[in-house]
């Protein structure tokens, strides 16, 4: 008796998969609990007189996202909101995230704030941050006491 048929299919690891996640489901471990993981992951380049970084977020209207940066940190943040087309209930498996994220990131050097540039496109968002030339040594006054 033959085991797999041509023209039909047999995927019995389709079918562990769904049952894990069904499994799952039930103890409301979701990938997304399970890895507690709710930022976009980044690439920060240094190309010598700039830096690029690189986002990927899929999913996430423009109007929704938000980068700024102050104190030599720099911070991205938005929404991903879930797909009309899919209901809460009708996902199998749900491994990106949805809802409101924020990452914030230390920058290596001082960066030129007012020439910052940053474009969205397909998914991924892309920030210039060009390095200060700024290398004037500034002088502090000392005063006795307490001041």
């Amino acid at each position: 008796m033959p085991v797999f048929r041509w023209g039909q299919s047999w995927d019995p690891l389709h079918d562990l998969e769904r049952e894990v996640d069904r499994l799952l489901q039930g103890m409301n471990m979701s990938l997304q609990g399970r890895s507690n993981r709710r930022f976009p992951l980044v690439n920060l380049l240094d190309h010598g007189d700039c830096f690029v970084l690189t986002a990927e977020i899929p999913g996430v209207d423009l109007a929704d996202l938000d980068v700024s940066v102050a104190n030599g940190v720099l911070c991205i943040k938005g929404v991903r909101k879930v797909p009309p087309e899919a209901r809460e209930d009708s996902f199998r498996r749900q491994e990106r995230f949805q809802g409101a994220w924020q990452r914030n990131l230390q920058l290596p050097e001082r960066i030129d704030e007012e020439g910052m540039k940053a474009d969205y496109t397909a998914g991924i968002l892309r920030v210039a941050l060009p390095k200060t030339q700024d290398s004037s040594v500034r002088s502090i006054p000392v005063t006795e006491g307490p001041g």
